[in-house]
């Protein structure tokens, strides 16, 4: 028996769901081939198949028979196409400034990085007595007083050593800025 697509598709609008199959093994290939020409590569190509064909048994209820049904497949097809690229598109301009962002944000992370290894140098340059003092004291962990507590020292001894450290720092971070 010679059904025509448009029977077919009439039939698969009211549910049938080998009408819907019969229909989709008839115009797949014309589908993908009109997808790869829209697309201009296979993977887009099969994407926007796929994407088509899981949207075509809602949009059956649609085909109202005044057209072949190859000419409302391929409406379809071209729009769907067309919703994609403007999605890209939208993708794309939103992405931009993500893009601007994120190599800031690793240039930030870098520099800090940086930072870290070569503060890890210094402080390993520096002798014991004032490494152990800062090492305390950093990132605000003890204050001068509980520092000179776990050290044995006085306060007043934390307060000068860091000092130290400071002044030791500074003059490294000269000498490798003169370099």
């Amino acid at each position: 028996m010679n059904t025509t697509d448009e029977d077919l598709a009439r039939a698969a609008a009211t549910g049938d769901a080998a009408a819907f199959s019969a229909l989709l093994e008839r115009r797949y290939d014309t589908l993908f081939a009109l997808c790869f020409r829209l697309t201009g590569t296979q993977a887009e190509a099969e994407d926007l198949t796929q994407d088509i064909c899981l949207s075509l048994p809602a949009r059956m209820a649609h085909f109202a028979g005044q057209s072949r049904f190859t000419t409302w497949l391929y409406r379809v097809a071209v729009n769907a196409a067309h919703d994609r690229r403007r999605r890209a598109a939208s993708h794309t301009r939103a992405a931009r400034g993500w893009g601007d962002w994120e190599l800031a944000r690793q240039a930030a992370i870098d520099k800090e990085a940086d930072r870290q290894d070569w503060l890890q140098g210094a402080m390993a340059r520096l002798p014991a007595d004032l490494r152990d003092t800062l090492a305390l004291t950093m990132d605000d962990d003890l204050t001068h007083a509980e520092a000179a507590e776990v050290l044995g020292i006085s306060p007043g001894t934390v307060s000068w050593r860091l000092s130290e450290v400071r002044k030791r720092l500074r003059e490294e971070a000269r000498e490798e800025g003169a370099t």
